[in-house]
């Protein structure tokens, strides 16, 4: 996993539609209300904002977290199955806001093809979840791009970095 966010900087400027897929195109298309903030004018909404944790050393951009609520949220083109690291990609959202004093109670995910709701647990709820967050945290921060070799070939086939990589099992 930690290959896919080194091979995300190789392209530096180069325009996405050059090597990006239709999913991640649809996945653009449908965030962009988000990343020009016209999703909401109510002042109590923060959306596309970007976010850092200094504990974790992460940072991104969220789609949704909504004061009044209390709930952060995850917009997705369409789901059909929770991967772990959807979930890692709100934890991170989550500690992100923690640590700039955002209280959020409520984690979910939204997928906007079928309208549906996907309620996450806290990080402080699901251990097991979030010992697999705080591991995989771990190996990006260890990570040594040298010593990569991936073993999951369906992970390959679906990255858009697999003509990048000397490595690909593709």
């Amino acid at each position: 996993m930690p290959a896919f966010y080194i091979f995300s900087y190789l392209y530096g400027e180069t325009k996405e539609v050059l090597y990006y897929d239709a999913p991640q195109l649809n996945g653009k298309a449908a965030h962009s209300a988000i990343d020009e903030k016209r999703y909401s004018t109510k002042k109590d909404i923060l959306q596309g904002a970007e976010v850092y944790c200094n504990k974790y050393k992460l940072c991104g951009k969220i789609d949704i977290y909504d004061r009044d609520k209390k709930l952060l949220t995850e917009r997705k083109k369409k789901i059909t199955r929770i991967y772990d690291g959807y979930i890692f990609q709100l934890y991170a959202q989550y500690f992100c806001l923690d640590e700039m004093n955002c209280d959020v109670e409520n984690l979910r995910f939204y997928s906007m093809d079928d309208n549906k709701t996907f309620p996450i647990k806290l990080p402080k709820d699901d251990f097991d979840m979030f010992a697999k967050f705080e591991k995989i945290i771990d190996e990006i921060n260890s990570f040594e791009a040298d010593g990569f070799c991936q073993n999951n070939s369906a992970k390959c086939e679906r990255c858009i970095y697999n003509n990048l990589c000397d490595r690909s099992l593709v």
